[in-house]
């Protein structure tokens, strides 16, 4: 199962490239949506609730239409989203700032799914501690969230970027390049990250396990669709909440939609449950709630946009990390008040957790 995330410059060029086309989804009152998703463990849920009818169910409770469409390059989708072709879709919190809220498209946090609790880690050769890794190269996708993870973990052991040299290298060649005499060093993904750590001689060093609650994946949905719009707000997250519990469920019930999700997304039921045990999911909006309302969200809101302005990935000549306005779950603003583009709303999963929908 991929993780398909792309150097965030990557991205960047393609909406230089899409000019005048970046723009919000349609602000109106609609009937149909569609949102755009990619492989990912935790965001598996919604092709199984496409395909077994329960967002239908939700849907037609509120008397619209959503359709979920694959999109096989996960930075693309993002893309294709910030150019007004979806009204939401399946990312990260920092890609949700570095694209959508740098190319100015103003995007809510509809639901926080879950955050990596180790399936993104640092792996090296004949090592012991993280603190190996200085003078070494280091192959990973620059300007991804493993380039994150890394800088995190380069500050646990005293250490920068200016001690390494990195190797940009796609998700689609890191592990042969692993697996090669000439790289020692790597940071990914899984499952790339479970086969990577099987090589003889590696060890894994650091994961995200260690930072936990910095890499969040989330549904994210254009602001003012979702103002227009509170129907489809409500619809998936009824949708989803009902799929998570399905997940949850021990019985052969739960086996069986953990099965279908697992062949979607290319692995079994084995290697699917693998990766769900280091994904902290948020099988109740309860859970998610109890994230949003930590004192801990606000911190990793600054590393993330430090991290992001430290980069240049927040746009051409930004001069600070508080260029964008986060809005947090309290209402408190991060950042510039005056260019708010990205939001933690929790009153649907509020509604959620209450009954309400």
């Amino acid at each position: 199962m991929k993780r398909l995330t792309a150097p965030i410059a990557a991205a960047f060029a393609a909406l230089t490239a899409l000019g005048a086309l970046v723009a919000p989804a349609q602000a109106e009152k609609k009937k149909e949506f569609n949102i755009a998703w990619s492989i990912y463990v935790g965001w598996m849920p919604w092709p199984y609730a496409a395909e077994a009818g329960i967002v239908k169910k939700w849907a037609d409770k509120y008397s619209i239409a959503i359709e979920f469409t694959q999109i096989n390059d996960y930075v693309e989708s993002i893309n294709q989203y910030t150019a007004g072709k979806f009204d939401g879709v399946t990312m990260t919190n920092m890609d949700a700032l570095t694209i959508p809220a740098a190319g100015g498209v103003d995007t809510t946090l509809l639901i926080i799914g879950d955050f990596s609790n180790g399936n993104d880690g640092v792996v090296l050769k004949d090592a012991s501690t993280l603190a190996d890794i200085k003078g070494r190269t280091v192959n990973l996708v620059e300007l991804s969230v493993s380039h994150y993870l890394l800088a995190r973990g380069l500050e646990t052991v005293a250490l920068g970027e200016k001690d390494i040299k990195t190797v940009n290298t796609s998700d689609a060649d890191i592990l042969a390049a692993f697996q090669s005499d000439d790289s020692n060093a790597v940071v990914t993904w899984n499952p790339m990250l479970m086969e990577a750590k099987a090589i003889p001689g590696a060890v894994e060093v650091f994961n995200s396990s260690q930072i936990p609650g910095e890499i969040q994946d989330t549904l994210g949905i254009n602001t003012q669709t979702l103002r227009d719009n509170p129907e489809l707000g409500k619809a998936l997250v009824g949708a989803w909440y009902e799929v998570l519990a399905l997940m949850k469920d021990a019985s052969e019930t739960g086996k069986a939609a953990r099965s279908a999700m697992a062949a979607a997304s290319g692995t079994d039921l084995a290697g699917y449950d693998a990766q769900l045990a280091t994904t902290r999911m948020f099988y109740t909006p309860h859970e998610a709630l109890g994230f949003a309302s930590s004192p801990e969200l606000p911190r990793i809101v600054d590393l993330v946009s430090t991290f992001c302005f430290e980069h240049a990935l927040l746009g051409e000549n930004v001069r600070s990390k508080d260029a964008i306005g986060i809005m947090l779950p309290n209402g408190e603003i991060y950042g510039d008040r005056e260019n708010v583009k990205l939001r933690y709303d929790t009153s649907f999963m509020q509604m959620a957790a209450d009954g309400d929908i």
